[in-house]
């Protein structure tokens, strides 16, 4: 066949005569049988033909008639038949009111033949049947939209008797919160422009309530041609509807809290950057400490804690541009639409953590929590959906970083100096095998001579894309990754090569420092790695001095201790970094495998000629003096000027480093301190 498969053919010849149901008589049945082939054959090739002619159907419409199929009952399972026969198909409508009008004239006796007074008389009986017993609402218009003829089931549908319908133009009955755009397909019929459309419409019944329904009108010319008659076909939806706004509303709210959940959010994030001439802002909430009452206490207590929490929230989005809901676990988001500037979205989470701060009696617990809040506040023109949400958890997270129970902004800057962050960190591991790490040295020097003794090791990152870096730039995300082990034993390596470079030039060759990382200290086989960089070097292990900062030496206990022992036990010297600025156990530093203490840099600002007995003088001299008392010897950082030089030794102090005397530079700079 043209339009399907005989197979297709057969299963919805099959599948209609299933739709009709025990409403039609067996004789009836077994007719429709007999033409369904052929008129599925009409119904699916005018669906597809180019161009769409109405004509087949009709006529196919009207030998159904012929055959004895011209019941009310017929008529409404074969419209809804189709819907089903040609889901998706643009010619739906078209096809559904076509057959309409093809069933109307049918029965109302267009085809002449016979004695025309008995033929008009049974026509005229079979057209009243057809409209008064249709289990479908039908009503007839005029071009005005004046209510002509109605039957009982579209009357029925309403709330009212067919006679209060008549007479009345049918937009008294359309509810009142349809958009107006849905009266432009009438109009395009009155205009002789459309022939046929089909369209959800709300009606409102007598009772106030809406009637949901599918309108399928067909337009009636006159003789002429003119547009003259409107007939709709209605079928009431109202229960499906419902059905699905329940799944909807089912899909778009959390059942615990029932607020609405994230696909609900996003729903409305989306539709308020479609409005691009206004600004939005969001605060996106999350428990602090909630986790540890779920573990501690058991999921039935978290969960009535964020009934609670999530009602008292609640009660700050009453407006109507404002909208609540739980987007995670513990994870709340509100939006705001129509802001007034930042400060608004400000003074809203102060509320949110006044709220959420008060005390909750759960269970006969009386539990207390608090709140972090990001706030994002933009025009919409600026920005997208996706991007605000993703900022909004990036300062979300800066307030927990921060502290926890307070708010924080979203900053640009800060946001772009977390992206580079991340970024870095990303590409380290590549780096590393790239070799795009390198070692600068800087003299360490005896006071008073100024004399060279060592050089410390430092490490700079050659980055193909943001050029120099200093380790403040990544030091701390190679700790964070733990790419610090097999950074540091690369840097190690380098410096060790180089202190052996320099012994060969003849002369004392200088120690060489090279800064260990805590995370290093705690690696099982830190101490086979070193023996072996030295080794391989060919550097004696007195030429080499491992520098920790003071938290991360206070800290070292068990093995990473003896780890130190083992080291020192082969002669490498052990170094305090930065000492001054941690918490150091005076008691517990005696018993140290420690050689020396390296004074930070900041106390070493105060040693100005002009101000021989400052602060950072006297702490300078108390720490040369406990140095001293424990046999450790003192290095003093970030020496720039003779005076703060000479201070330094009147006090005692043994070595210094610092831009006084050189800035951390290429290897060959180190030679010239040798010959």
């Amino acid at each position: 066949m043209a339009g399907a498969t005989g197979s297709r053919r057969d299963v919805l010849a099959v599948s209609w005569a299933h739709a009709l149901g025990s409403g039609v008589a067996p004789t009836e049945v077994a007719a429709f049988r007999e033409r369904a082939g052929e008129f599925l054959d009409v119904v699916l090739t005018a669906a597809t033909a180019e161009p769409f002619s109405i004509i087949p159907v009709e006529r196919g419409a009207a030998e159904l008639v012929d055959a004895g199929l011209g019941t009310p009952d017929v008529l409404a399972a074969t419209i809804r038949f189709l819907a089903d026969a040609l889901p998706g198909s643009p010619r739906l409508a078209d096809v559904q009111a076509a057959l309409a009008r093809g069933f109307v004239r049918a029965v109302q006796g267009d085809e002449q033949g016979g004695d025309a007074v008995e033929s008009d008389r049974r026509s005229e009986a079979r057209f009243n049947a057809v409209f008064s017993a249709a289990a479908i609402g039908i009503g007839i218009t005029d071009t005005s939209g004046r209510l002509v003829e109605v039957n009982a089931a579209f009357a029925a549908m309403l709330g009212l008797a067919p006679d209060r319908v008549r007479g009345r133009n049918v937009a008294e009955f359309l509810h009142e919160d349809d958009p107006p755009e849905l009266r432009r397909y009438f109009n395009e019929m009155v205009a002789g422009r459309r022939d046929h459309y089909r369209i959800e419409r709300r009606f409102r019944r007598r009772d106030g309530s809406a009637l949901w329904a599918s309108v399928t009108v067909s337009l009636v010319r006159d003789e002429g041609g003119e547009p003259q008659l409107l007939v709709g076909m209605v079928e009431d939806n109202t229960e499906r509807h419902v059905l699905s706004e329940r799944l909807r509303h089912q899909a778009n709210h959390d059942p615990l809290t029932r607020l609405g959940n994230r696909a609900l959010f996003t729903e409305r994030l989306e539709a308020a950057f479609g409005r691009t001439a206004q600004r939005i802002g969001l605060c996106y909430v999350d428990l602090d400490g909630f986790k540890a009452i779920n573990d501690t206490l058991g999921h039935v207590i978290g969960d009535q804690l964020l009934i609670e929490i999530a009602d008292r929230l609640y009660g700050l989005v009453t407006a109507p541009n404002r909208l609540l809901a739980r987007v995670g676990g513990d994870e709340f988001a509100l939006l705001v639409e129509q802001t007034d500037g930042v400060s608004e979205l400000v003074a809203l989470a102060e509320r949110v953590l006044a709220a959420v701060a008060e005390p909750v009696r759960v269970g006969g617990h009386r539990l207390a929590v608090s709140a972090s809040v990001g706030i994002v506040e933009r025009a919409v023109s600026t920005s997208t959906p996706a991007d605000t949400m993703r900022d909004a958890d990036v300062t979300l997270h800066w307030a927990k970083a921060d502290g926890k129970n307070r708010w924080a902004c979203y900053d640009a800057e800060r946001n772009a100096r977390e992206v580079a962050r991340i970024a870095l960190s990303a590409a380290m591991p590549a780096a590393l095998e790239r070799d795009e790490f390198y070692v600068e040295y800087q003299p360490i020097v005896r006071l008073p001579e100024g004399t060279l003794t060592g050089v410390e090791a430092l490490v700079r990152w050659a980055h193909p894309e943001f050029g120099r870096l200093g380790p403040d730039r990544f030091i701390g995300l190679a700790e964070e990754t733990g790419l610090i082990v097999q950074l540091g034993r690369s840097v190690l390596a380098k410096a060790c090569a180089q202190a052996a470079e320099w012994a060969a030039l003849g002369g004392v060759a200088p120690v060489v420092s090279v800064n260990l990382a805590a995370r290093q200290v705690e690696e099982p086989g830190l101490v086979e790695d070193i023996a072996r960089i030295l080794r391989e070097a060919g550097l004696p292990p007195t030429s080499l001095q491992l520098e920790l900062t003071e938290s991360a030496i206070m800290g070292t206990t068990g093995e990473p201790l003896d780890a130190l022992r083992e080291l020192v036990d082969l002669g490498v010297c052990v170094a305090i970094d930065d000492f001054g600025t941690g918490y150091s156990n005076l008691a517990y530093l005696r018993h140290l495998p420690v050689h020396a203490l390296k004074i930070a840099g900041s106390f070493v600002v105060g040693l100005r000629a002009d101000e021989p007995d400052s602060v950072d003088a006297q702490i300078v001299r108390a720490l040369v003096s406990l140095a001293h008392t424990l046999g450790l010897g003192v290095i003093a950082e970030g020496v720039e000027t003779r005076d703060q030089a000479e201070r330094l030794s009147d006090i005692g102090c043994d070595s210094a480093q610092g831009w006084l005397y050189a800035k951390p530079g290429p290897p060959e700079e180190i030679v010239r301190w040798l010959v």
